[in-house]
């Protein structure tokens, strides 16, 4: 008489030994028919995380029904099915001791009413925990099963998200971004276009006069102290209206301006008396420029000099001003 109950003892464990067998069988099945992502309603999600398993898991909490109005699970959701498709692709070996999983609020409304807690994160969506395995081969050695919550410190993104829940699976997921030909279709329209302009502006970059006029103005830039302005980050004018700054360590964004005004009229002046005054054949005219642009040189110089008495108070020489 005692036989049978002795029998039926021994046999407890294989028949929980075939159930988790049988559980896992299920839910192999299931990521297998929906690209490697379970949907779970409250008995799947018992399932996949019951007390008893030798297998891990990461978990979606999500909420995708238009009238919960949560833009964040919308951009999430992408990024977290293509990670999971990307580990479908992975050895069955591996592949089967690892799950991914969503759970809708609205499929799901008690699973969200137990698990709504700080301890588990659950206090707004989209979440992702990651549940390990509580027995066999993959437990952690540190002997924590409970869930733990995966950080959207990276955003949304796919790649961030399969590097970190790599972390949790067998392999690391194979995730690969896929090819974005609408920036490369971008790249190459912009490139095209530069080709173009470049093609119809090829004259105008051939031209001397142009680099010259080019290399004038970037002179006159910078020796009028535009770079000692946007180095030092100095502004535009004083406080009550100032555009010469006092001293020489000091100088304003429109002092750099009137600085390279002079600058680039005194060189006209000497251009116009160098290259074009000479071939006049006119001599009253040639007479003309040469009063005119001389008196530019000495008006210009002058205005230069009061310049430096301004930055310098003790600055002793002085021409018409």
């Amino acid at each position: 008489m005692l036989l049978l109950p002795l029998l039926a003892l021994l046999a407890v464990p294989f028949c929980i030994a075939a159930s988790t067998q049988a559980t896992h069988d299920k839910l192999v099945k299931l990521a297998a028919a929906n690209n490697g992502v379970i949907k779970l309603d409250e008995n799947l999600f018992n399932l996949l995380t019951s007390p008893k398993r030798n297998w891990s898991s990461s978990i979606h909490f999500t909420a995708m029904d238009p009238r919960r109005r949560c833009g964040p699970c919308k951009e999430f959701d992408p990024s977290f099915n293509a990670v999971a498709k990307a580990w479908s692709k992975v050895p069955a070996a591996e592949r089967d001791s690892h799950f991914f999983a969503t759970v809708d609020f609205d499929n799901a409304m008690g699973v969200f009413q137990k698990h709504l807690s700080p301890q588990l994160g659950l206090q707004s969506a989209p979440v992702v925990q990651n549940y390990p395995a509580t027995e066999g081969p993959r437990r952690p050695a540190s002997g924590r099963t409970t869930p733990i919550v995966y950080d959207f410190g990276n955003g949304f993104d796919a790649g961030p998200l399969a590097e970190q829940l790599s972390q949790f699976t067998p392999i690391p997921i194979p995730y690969k971004a896929p090819t974005d030909w609408a920036r490369i279709a971008t790249v190459a329209g912009t490139l095209l276009i530069i080709a173009s302009g470049v093609r119809a502006f090829l004259p105008i970059l051939r031209s001397r006069w142009v680099w010259a006029a080019g290399t004038v103005l970037t002179s006159l830039v910078m020796t009028s102290g535009y770079m000692f302005v946007r180095i030092r980050g100095m502004p535009h004018s004083g406080g009550n209206g100032q555009w010469i700054a006092p001293g020489y360590q000091n100088q304003f964004g429109q002092e750099t301006q009137i600085v390279a005004f002079i600058y680039g009229l005194l060189s006209a002046a000497f251009l116009m008396l160098t290259v074009v005054t000479p071939y006049q054949t006119n001599q009253a005219r040639q007479r003309l420029q040469i009063y005119l642009w001389s008196g530019v040189i000495l008006v210009m110089f002058s205005v230069l000099i009061s310049l430096f008495r301004v930055k310098n108070r003790g600055y002793p020489f002085k021409l018409l001003l």
